[in-house]
C-alpha cells in the first residue's frame, strides 16, 4: 500500500507542475498566473476538489501519443467562494498551449453537467490557443460539447467567463453565450479572425490588442462587461461580484446584513435636479445614496456610458439598477444601450433579482447610423425585456420622460410594479418645443404666440400630476425619502407571483 500511495502522490506531483518551470517561468515573465494559481486566489483556502486530475489525451497523429502530460491542459473541479459552492475550470497554458482537445473539452462538460445537476454556477478560466490542430474535427465537436452545455445551462446557474489570455476563433463562442465576460488588460484579447487573416482578406492593419483587447471589448464592442489590471484584480473583483448573485434560477440571491437604516432620508437629493432646463447632472450620485453602504457594483461601466447597468443592495437585498445618465447623450436610447439594458434585464429576471429603473430619459437618439443601424429592432428589445420580465419591477422618474423612452424605460403599462416620480418630473409624448411645433404650426412664425404656447404646454406636462391623475404613477414622492419608498416597495413585492402564458419560448427581436 505505501509503495502504491507513493506512486499516487508522486502522479499527483508531475500534474500539478504542468507543462514544467520552464514554461510556468514564461507564463508569469507575461504578466499571468498559472491555472492553478488562479484557483487558488478565486476560491476559498482549501475548498477547491480537482477531478480527472490524470486525464491525457488520446490522439496519435503527429507523434502526439510521445508527447501526454497529465491533465491535458486544463483544471476543473468544484470550490467554494465566501462559503457558497461554485464550478470552476481553468485552462493550462504551459500545457500544448492550453489547446482544446476532445478529453480537455470532455473535463469541462463534465463539470458543467453536474453544476447543472446540483444548482451551482458555472466559471471558466480562459487562457487557451484554440482547437487543438492535431486533433482535427474531434477538437472542434469538443467545442461544440461545451456550447451546447452553456446553452443548456443559460438561465439556470450563472455562468461567468474570465478571459486571462488569448481566446480566437471557436473559443470565442463560449464566453459570448455566457452571462458575464471578465478581461485581463495587456495579457487577454478575443477574436474571431486574427490580424494575419483580417490583413490577408481586408488589407487591414492592426495589432491584437487594437483587434480584440480589452478596450476594444468594453467600450467599443461591449463584448466583455469588466477590464481589470492583472489576473489578481480579476479574481478579486470576480469574489466580490458572485456575493450579488443567486447560485441558481430556482433561489434568491443572498441578503447581506448592513447597518444602513433603511429609512435614511438624503436631503441632498432634493436638489439633485438642476432648476435650469437642460442641464444635466451624474445619476451615479442618486444611484450611491439610494444602495446600502454606497455600495455599487456596475456592469459594462466603459460601454453605452448614456445608460447605468449595475447591482446594489436596498435593506440587504440585491437589486439590479437601470438608469439613464444624463450626463452622456442627455440619457438618450440609442442602439447599444438598448441593447446593454435588455440584456442586463433578463439576466435579472432569470435568477430572481428585482429591477429597479431610475428614469431621464428624453428619447431615442435621432439619426441616419441609429437607424440604418436597426434602432426600431434593438430598442424592442428593451421593450420586450422588460414586458416580459415577471420578478419585481420598480420605476422611479426624476425628471424627464418623453414619448416611446418613457414605455421602454419600465411604464406602468409593461407591468411595472410600483411607479414613481418626482415632483420634478415631465411625463410626455415629446418635449415642449417641438410638440408646439407640431400642435401649432400657423403660429410658428410668431415668435411669441409660440413661447407662449410653449409655456403652457409646460405648465400642463412639466408636473406629474397629470399622468398621476390617470392612474400611471402609483405616488408622488420627495426625492430624499426615496430609499425608503423602495425598500417599502421591495418588502411588498417579495412574494410575488407572476404568470405567463404557456410557450416553448418568446422570440425576442434578435
Amino acid at each position: 500500500m505505501a509503495e502504491i500511495i507513493q506512486q499516487l502522490e508522486e502522479r499527483r506531483a508531475r500534474a500539478k507542475v504542468g507543462g514544467g518551470k520552464k514554461r510556468i517561468d514564461a507564463q508569469h515573465k507575461r504578466g499571468k498566473l498559472t491555472a492553478r494559481e488562479r484557483l487558488e486566489l478565486l476560491l476559498d483556502p482549501n475548498s477547491f476538489e480537482e477531478w480527472d486530475m490524470f486525464v491525457e489525451h488520446r490522439s496519435t497523429d503527429f507523434g502526439m501519443e510521445k508527447d501526454k502530460i497529465p491533465g491535458d491542459g486544463v483544471v476543473v473541479g468544484h470550490g467554494n467562494i465566501n462559503g457558497r459552492l461554485v464550478f470552476v475550470y481553468s485552462q493550462d497554458f504551459t500545457v500544448f498551449g492550453g489547446s482544446l482537445s476532445e478529453t480537455h473539452a470532455a473535463k469541462i462538460c463534465k463539470i458543467m453537467d453536474q453544476a447543472l445537476k446540483v444548482g451551482a454556477p458555472i466559471i471558466g478560466l480562459n487562457d487557451s490557443g484554440g482547437a487543438r490542430i492535431q486533433e482535427g474535427v474531434s477538437s472542434l465537436a469538443g467545442y461544440a460539447e461545451v456550447f451546447q452545455r452553456n446553452v443548456l445551462s443559460s438561465g439556470v446557474v450563472p455562468q461567468i467567463s474570465v478571459i486571462m489570455g488569448p481566446c480566437a476563433g471557436g473559443a470565442v463562442y463560449s464566453p459570448a453565450i455566457t452571462d458575464f465576460t471578465f478581461m485581463v488588460k495587456d495579457t487577454s484579447y478575443m477574436f474571431v479572425t486574427g490580424p494575419d487573416v483580417v490583413k490577408t482578406v481586408t488589407h487591414e492593419e492592426v495589432t491584437q490588442e487594437e483587434l480584440g483587447g480589452v478596450d476594444t471589448h468594453t467600450s467599443k464592442s461591449g463584448v466583455a462587461d469588466f477590464g481589470f489590471d492583472s489576473d489578481a484584480d480579476a479574481l478579486e473583483n470576480l469574489r466580490t461580484f458572485m456575493n450579488f448573485l443567486p447560485l441558481n434560477n430556482r433561489e434568491e440571491p443572498p441578503e447581506i446584513p448592513t447597518h444602513d437604516p433603511p429609512d435614511r432620508r438624503e436631503p441632498s437629493l432634493d436638489s439633485l435636479i438642476p432648476g435650469e432646463l437642460g442641464k444635466s447632472y451624474d445619476v451615479m450620485e442618486l444611484i450611491y445614496k439610494l444602495v446600502d453602504e454606497e455600495t455599487f457594483f456596475e456592469i459594462k461601466p466603459e460601454y453605452a456610458k448614456n445608460i447605468i447597468t449595475g447591482y446594489g443592495r436596498f435593506d440587504g437585498q440585491t437589486v439590479g439598477v437601470v438608469a439613464n445618465q444624463p450626463k452622456v447623450l442627455a440619457g438618450c436610447l440609442d442602439i447599444d444601450a438598448s441593447v446593454k439594458a435588455a440584456r442586463f434585464i433578463r439576466f435579472c429576471d432569470c435568477f430572481n433579482i428585482p429591477i429597479l429603473m431610475l428614469v431621464d430619459v428624453p428619447g431615442f437618439l435621432p439619426g441616419t447610423n441609429q437607424e440604418f443601424g436597426g434602432l426600431i429592432r434593438h430598442g424592442a428589445k428593451l421593450l420586450y425585456a422588460f414586458a416580459e420580465a415577471t420578478v419585481p419591477k420598480i420605476t422611479v422618474i426624476t425628471r424627464k420622460a418623453y414619448g416611446g423612452a418613457y414605455i421602454v424605460m419600465g411604464s406602468k403599462s409593461l407591468r411595472g410594479d410600483v411607479n414613481y416620480t418626482w415632483p420634478t418630473a415631465e411625463i410626455a409624448v415629446m418635449g415642449a418645443k417641438g410638440a408646439v411645433e407640431i400642435l401649432f404650426k400657423k403660429e410658428i412664425e410668431d415668435p411669441e404666440k409660440l413661447k407662449a404656447r410653449e409655456k403652457e404646454y409646460q405648465e400642463e406636462f412639466a408636473n406629474p400630476f397629470k399622468v398621476s391623475s390617470r392612474g400611471y404613477i402609483d405616488d408622488v414622492i420627495t426625492p430624499n425619502n426615496t430609499r425608503w419608498r423602495v425598500i417599502k416597495s421591495l418588502r411588498m413585492l417579495r412574494k410575488k407571483k407572476q404568470e405567463i402564458p404557456w410557450k416553448k419560448h418568446g422570440n425576442i427581436p434578435l
